[in-house]
């Protein structure tokens, strides 16, 4: 295998949590007077940590968020997580796959450590992840697109960024790993594969990953 290190994304490559975060953003955005359709929030905040909400927001209109936005969001996407949030189909396929063969996996994600927990117990994929292998955005100064998450990650991992693989479904993902000078795989379940310009390869079913990894 030509990667030391498997880096994942969260949301939309292991938790199928995309659909319900967004149509919840959208929603309280538009509730505060920023009206906001689905696809307008994927567009601009898929894939990114909560601050590139407000600094959109304050840069458009001018205007500041409140101050509990985050903890309001956070509790209406926990709540809708634990009602409606499943795995992305055939991950846990790939994770087995990677356990057997032996290649070390992290996941490295915009969403808070909470979040990722809160998704992963939900699901049943917490078996797969342990604490010193979940890296967030809150651990680093900047999240995507900027590259110190999956530098950070790769540090604490004890790779090499040149011998790291992602595995992403945004845009904003993408340009972070190739910041950190890493490849990239772009998973394109719900993101066209010209919005992840500049990924090595593409791929619309994770039983795909595994021969593009070799």
């Amino acid at each position: 295998m030509p990667y030391d290190l498997v880096i994942f994304d969260n949301d939309g490559v292991l938790v199928d949590s995309e659909p319900l975060s967004n149509t919840i953003l959208a929603g309280y955005l538009t509730e505060l007077g920023h009206p906001t359709t689905y696809e307008e929030s994927l567009r601009d905040y898929m894939g990114a940590a909560v601050h590139r909400v407000h600094d959109l927001v304050r840069e458009r209109t001018g205007q500041v968020l409140p101050t509990d936005f985050d903890a309001t969001l956070h509790a209406r996407v926990f709540a809708a997580f634990e009602r409606e949030l499943t795995a992305v189909d055939g991950v846990t396929d790939v994770l087995e796959k990677l356990t057997a063969d032996g290649v070390p996996y992290c996941v490295a994600s915009s969403g808070s450590h909470e979040r990722i927990r809160v998704g992963h117990r939900t699901t049943g994929l917490d078996r797969w992840f342990r604490d010193d292998i979940v890296f967030s955005a809150q651990d680093v100064g900047r999240g995507k697109p900027a590259p110190d998450l999956f530098l950070h990650a790769a540090a604490r991992m004890g790779v090499a960024p040149e011998r790291c693989v992602v595995v992403e479904d945004s845009r904003l993902g993408v340009q972070a790993a190739l910041a950190a000078g890493m490849d990239v795989y772009g998973f394109t379940a719900m993101t066209p594969a010209d919005r992840l310009a500049g990924a090595k390869g593409y791929f619309g079913a994770m039983a795909e990953l595994p021969a593009l990894l070799v």
